[in-house]
């Protein structure tokens, strides 16, 4: 079978590749990078698309020859800087349905989230409800899916936090006391649905809801995860609805993490779904939490990343610190220090007030760039690029203040590493 599957350099679209073309399937991957799919999957058929502007159907046409069946699980849990959340919830997907009604491809999965209803309420809960409306009305063999919290051995976005809060020091920090209800899936069980759906006539124009075997609380899913990394138990921190709502509103504004408003209604409208017999419909039972913990003990890099989740966003907001405060402080001492440094280099006096100038100015630039996670590669290597180019620079205009007690080129050194390893943080994927 040839299938279309969007989202496939995602977490679930990974795993939803590897397991298609394991099956025998032949995967045409329609992403906004084909280069890196391919590369990932050289078997899969690589195409261009972009959820945020293909919102036509005549734009996915020429896609679907050929195509016997499509599967939907492109996401975003926070829409921003180049993410469009209805476009890649609502207008892209109804625009592909309805091309899938002109190319005559019957059979379409669409991936929702266990909250695509209207009482969550959260535009994540509503873009993904309108898709699903959509694809009811069409005369298509759909189905469509609405799975709990999703998780496997590597971790993005919710996952990725709750290993973080089970790897964190001394306390466990828990929402309103942790209470919140899952039925967690292992992204091997939400596969195995999928590639039963692709062949099933029986399943067609049903909405399931892919859950795990039982009702597991926040807490005792992250008190789980901290015994299979191997830390001891700590005791538990509650924190205050109030105060997470503050936080969420922060993190709205800094990117498209986990910690979000959109992740906190959704975390509060609860995950647990209802009892719909979905393991008698799909014929198998899903493995609970605690055996797939134990199928596979976590080694050195799941620790690594547990303990590195939450140190990410400071990397970044200690680079903002530093280079915004450098800007501002090469303003406050252009006259004092800047100038009289250039002029003793032997600068012309406009050269001299234009470098004076320009290189604050610069500074302020590139906190703004970090601030909004803007091209994080070259935004580091830019930060490289002026900070060896200060330190040489320095080092043949005074070269005494290596000796400064200060350290001010010494310090260069350590903000070297610091920006190096805030681009491999930066890097999802």
């Amino acid at each position: 079978m040839r299938v279309l599957l969007t989202g496939a350099n995602g977490f679930i679209g990974a795993h939803l590749t590897a397991a298609l073309l394991t099956a025998g399937h032949k995967v045409v991957a329609a992403v906004r990078d084909p280069e890196h799919l391919a590369r990932r999957f050289p078997a899969a058929e690589a195409v261009a698309a972009d959820m945020n502007r293909d919102v036509t159907a005549a734009a996915w046409l020429p896609r679907l020859e050929g195509v016997d069946a499509v599967v939907n699980c492109a996401g975003v849990l926070q829409g921003g800087l180049g993410q469009d959340m209805e476009a890649i919830h609502h207008l892209a997907p109804a625009a592909l349905f309805d091309a899938c009604l002109a190319a005559r491809v019957k059979r379409v999965i669409q991936i929702s989230a266990i909250s695509a209803d209207a009482e969550a309420g959260s535009d994540y809960a509503l873009s993904k409800k309108r898709a699903d409306d959509h694809l009811q009305g069409l005369d298509l063999d759909w189905i469509v899916l609405r799975p709990s919290l999703i998780y496997g051995e590597g971790a993005y976005g919710g996952t990725a936090m709750i290993r973080a809060l089970a790897a964190f020091p001394f306390v466990t920090p828990l929402v309103g006391g942790g209470e919140q209800p899952f039925r967690p899936l292992h992204v091997e069980d939400l596969v195995k649905t999928v590639l039963e759906c692709l062949t099933r006539p029986d399943l067609a124009r049903q909405v399931l809801e892919p859950v795990g075997p039982q009702v597991e609380i926040l807490k005792s899913i992250v008190t789980q995860y901290r015994a299979w990394l191997g830390r001891p138990p700590v005791p538990a921190l509650q924190i205050p609805l109030s105060l997470m709502r503050l936080v969420c509103r922060l993190g709205d504004v800094l990117g498209r993490g986990p910690i979000s408003s959109n992740a906190l209604v959704q975390m509060e409208y609860g995950n647990a779904g209802r009892e719909t017999g979905f393991a008698e419909t799909l014929g198998f039972q899903p493995a609970s939490l605690a055996e797939r913990l134990q199928r596979r003990p976590a080694q050195t890099q799941e620790l690594w990343h547990a303990r590195f989740y939450l140190l990410r966003p400071l990397v970044r907001l200690a680079l903002v610190v530093l280079w915004l405060f450098s800007g501002l402080l090469g303003f406050a001492a252009l006259r004092s220090f800047a100038l009289p440094l250039l002029d003793d280099a032997g600068l012309p006096l406009l050269l001299a007030m234009a470098v004076a100038l320009g290189f604050p100015m610069l500074d302020i630039v590139i906190a703004g760039m970090l601030s909004l996670n803007w091209r994080p590669r070259g935004v580091g290597l830019l930060q490289l690029a002026i900070v060896g180019f200060y330190t040489v620079t320095l080092s043949i205009v005074d070269p005494a203040l290596w000796l400064d007690p200060f350290g001010p080129l010494l310090k260069n050194l350590p903000i070297l590493v610091l920006v190096l390893v805030q681009m491999i943080l930066a890097e999802e994927r």
